[in-house]
């Protein structure tokens, strides 16, 4: 299993911008998709973005299409997520996840980190 570690959450207020990171160890990171995912208090894990082995490719979820930008730096082992302009409703636990033989927009993903908090106030 390939390790993952999210940073880059915080307290943002509505309008604002963060960028997640998530730095994967203990494999090789070229050799997986990366996703991300969100849950709110009480909610379903949902998806947000994956990007393919490469960064050729990537997938966003409605919600969020034209705000966020998922890309990757696979010398640095790194995904990134560029959220802007964010929303209250996009409060959430925001997770890394990672597999090596499928994209999924559901939370089948094969490794996950331990989630980074990300608030937007109004």
């Amino acid at each position: 299993q390939v390790q993952l570690v999210e940073s880059g959450g915080g307290l943002v207020q509505a309008g604002g911008s963060l960028r997640l990171s998530c730095t994967a160890s203990g494999r090789t990171f070229s050799n997986y998709a990366m996703g991300w995912f969100l849950q709110a208090p009480g909610k379903f894990r949902e998806f947000v973005s994956a990007i393919t082995r490469s960064g050729s490719s990537t997938y966003y979820a409605g919600s969020v299409k034209g705000r966020f930008n998922c890309t990757r730096d696979n010398a640095k082992n790194t995904v990134y997520l560029q959220m802007n302009n964010l929303k209250p409703e996009d409060t959430a636990v925001y997770y890394c996840a990672a597999d090596a033989e499928k994209i999924a927009r559901t939370p089948t993903w094969s490794s996950w980190g331990q989630g980074t908090q990300v608030t937007v106030s109004s």
